[in-house]
């Protein structure tokens, strides 16, 4: 990114935040300390007031003026193929895909929507009806509470979740974490209150969700240093080659992560523990462990995985 380009973005970036550090700036523009310092006293025109702290805290006054946005031909694009990409995703507040589509080229300049227009011809994405690229089918809607879940997640991270098991009907309070899609289904990462442990909820179990009013206030922070203290101890240990890397970016699981150990992240391992005791898990994760291939090595692995992935292999040599 040039300079220019970068401080135009810098600037965007802490207007539209209350308060921000030298830290974040860093991280979220890839840039050292001597740079982004740099950079704020270029902008420092700016109406900021700077707050003493561990970080060099730094809170912008509301009356800001910025330059005027405009996109680049290449960022309209981009723009246009994210939502193309995403018509068939179950997304909340989506109601109508082609009405989007067309405000969306109503406010692009006309030089560009003949190109946008022939992208959108072109272009088909996983779940598109190729024969009309704009039908919404019933099975793009998303569950009906997806849109109420996160009008209140945005009002308050206390929630109390009501869901379907078998015939039984069960709530939780809990402390909403994550609101994360995978594997076409939307998931609930959230931290029960009561039983003060971590609880992965489907959406589509949701019967109804509320606002749980609570006088003990929780704090995320403190909620993620209790929940690592909780952690499973690891029963599967990974090593990645380069291949099962670019397996690993094309799909994991949400709750997995990797850790790199060369510098052109061309190696890795992965750390995790799995309930041998969940048969849907025991399957999802044989599935997956298939589809990485054969550029990882255990390290370590519960026997219960080794004998899901020997069934499967002798299913495929039959």
């Amino acid at each position: 990114m040039k300079k220019v380009e970068r401080i135009n973005t810098i600037m965007r970036y802490i207007n539209n935040r209350s308060y921000f550090t030298i830290s974040e700036i860093m991280r979220e523009f890839n840039i050292s300390r001597s740079t982004a310092i740099r950079d704020i006293r270029e902008i420092e025109a700016m109406p900021l007031e700077a707050e003493v702290g561990r970080d060099g805290g730094y809170s912008v006054m509301n009356n800001s003026v910025l330059p005027s946005i405009n996109f680049t031909d290449n960022e309209v694009k981009a723009l246009f193929i994210a939502f193309m990409a995403s018509r068939n995703q179950q997304l909340p507040y989506l109601k109508s895909r082609q009405s989007l589509a067309e405000k969306l080229l109503g406010l692009i300049p006309e030089n560009h929507q003949e190109t946008l227009v022939l992208l959108n011809q072109i272009l088909l994405f996983e779940g598109t009806n190729p024969k009309n690229p704009d039908l919404l089918d019933l099975s793009d809607l998303p569950h009906p509470m997806l849109e109420k879940l996160i009008q209140l997640i945005l009002l308050d991270s206390h929630l109390l979740i009501t869901i379907k098991e078998g015939e039984m009907i069960k709530s939780y309070p809990i402390y909403l974490l994550h609101l994360y899609r995978e594997k076409s289904l939307w998931q609930i990462e959230g931290f029960d209150l009561k039983e003060e442990k971590r609880r992965f909820i489907p959406v589509d179990n949701l019967t109804d969700v509320k606002l749980y009013p609570t006088k003990k206030r929780v704090d995320r922070k403190k909620v993620l240093e209790k929940l690592s203290k909780q952690e499973e101890a690891f029963n599967l240990v990974i090593e990645f080659g380069p291949k099962a890397i670019a397996q690993f970016k094309k799909y994991h699981p949400f709750k997995y992560t990797i850790s790199y150990t060369n510098p052109y992240q061309a190696t890795g391992i992965l750390k995790t523990f799995v309930n041998s005791n969940m048969p849907e898990e025991l399957t999802d994760i044989t599935n997956w462990l298939l589809f990485l291939g054969d550029d990882i090595k255990f390290r370590e692995v519960p026997e219960e995985v080794l004998e899901c992935i020997r069934e499967r292999l002798c299913l495929y040599c039959q």
